[in-house]
């Protein structure tokens, strides 16, 4: 007796091998035009090369960040508006590491999603792509997942992992002193943190993603779609112009709880919330979610994405470097003994 092939196929459980290889060959060239000094493969290797000798680095010391997107991709997957969460998820990993003192050198990127939409992850990647040219940072590998039974039909999730390097002895922060001056950068909206309060605040409000913005024109989904602004090369080149004592990238936590991870013992920080107006979005969520101040400042950026500590003799030196790099910056606050963030003024 002679057993019958059962003729089953990949395609058939669900998972189309030549989708993911035409998904490869579209990215090429989006991740081409991200090579920099330093890039030794292309895609399509089993795993990236780097060179850290032909990056221009004597006697480098690596640093390593991963992170998500978080429940903002609900909304991009609600919308279909999905162009702008890979450069929401290059930022979240790029923006952290120079916070080190680090120079983001390399990318690499996971999606995962349950059947393979062929444009849609090509727009993503293709954000991750710009993410990473915008930031001097390579696209050199990644990973999709096509995993039928695992994500509901058009949902996916991404998750990214970028490696930068600094010369020895010179990590972030360091030397934060009693009367350093504290920078903020303008934030480009709700950036990547707290859209579980969002999506609530949404909710409760009647409004649908479709419907008109309240605070911009276009849409409501749009309009917090916007995506995580890259302080990359405005970060090197602060460090060149002067004495940064240190970053600190205002993600989940806000304002009250990154600064002080960036403070020796015995240091705090006094913020002057007058010295700059709270972006429209946010008086909104806080209008419509009856939040508190002190809410809002733990819970979302509340204009200020990015904080730079430094020696004030350099103040002037790095906030020309800063703006020059497209920077909005305002002083916000100074170094006193003390413990953590105390605020004066108010945003609300």
């Amino acid at each position: 007796m002679t057993s019958k092939p059962n003729g089953m196929t990949y395609a058939e459980a669900g998972v189309d091998i030549d989708a993911g290889n035409a998904l490869v060959e579209r990215i090429k060239p989006a991740a081409a035009a991200t090579k920099r000094s330093g890039v030794a493969s292309g895609l399509g290797g089993f795993g990236g090369l780097f060179d850290l000798k032909a990056a221009g680095f004597v006697d480098p010391v690596l640093v390593a960040a991963t992170d998500g997107v978080g429940t903002k991709l609900r909304i991009a997957i609600d919308t279909g508006h999905v162009d702008g969460v890979g450069v929401d998820l290059v930022a979240m990993c790029v923006n952290d590491l120079v916070c080190q003192g680090a120079e983001p050198l390399f990318f690499l990127d996971y999606f995962a999603t349950g059947t393979l939409d062929l444009d849609q992850a090509a727009r993503i990647i293709e954000g991750i792509a710009r993410g990473c040219e915008t930031s001097g940072c390579a696209l050199i590998g990644g990973e999709t997942a096509e995993m039928p039974g695992m994500y509901p039909a058009g949902d996916f999730d991404l998750a990214g992992f970028s490696v930068g390097a600094m010369e020895r002895g010179t990590a972030l922060p360091a030397d934060v002193a009693e009367g350093d001056v504290v920078l903020g950068l303008a934030s480009d909206g709700v950036h990547s943190n707290g859209y579980s309060l969002v999506r609530k605040i949404v909710e409760t409000s009647g409004l649908g993603w479709d419907d008109a913005c309240p605070w911009d024109a276009g849409t409501l989904g749009a309009a917090l779609l916007r995506p995580t602004r890259l302080y990359v090369k405005a970060a090197l080149a602060a460090m060149k112009a002067g004495a940064v004592h240190g970053f600190a990238h205002i993600t989940g936590g806000g304002l009250t709880e990154n600064l002080p991870r960036v403070l020796p013992d015995g240091l705090g920080v006094s913020v002057n919330l007058d010295a700059w107006a709270l972006p429209p979005v946010f008086q909104w969520l806080a209008r419509q979610g009856g939040m508190a101040e002190a809410e809002m400042l733990k819970t979302f950026n509340a204009g200020i994405g990015m904080v730079v500590i430094v020696d004030p003799q350099a103040e002037k030196d790095v906030t020309s470097a800063l703006v020059a790099e497209g920077q909005t910056v305002t002083r916000i606050g100074a170094v006193h003994v003390g413990q953590g963030v105390t605020y004066s003024g108010s945003l609300l």
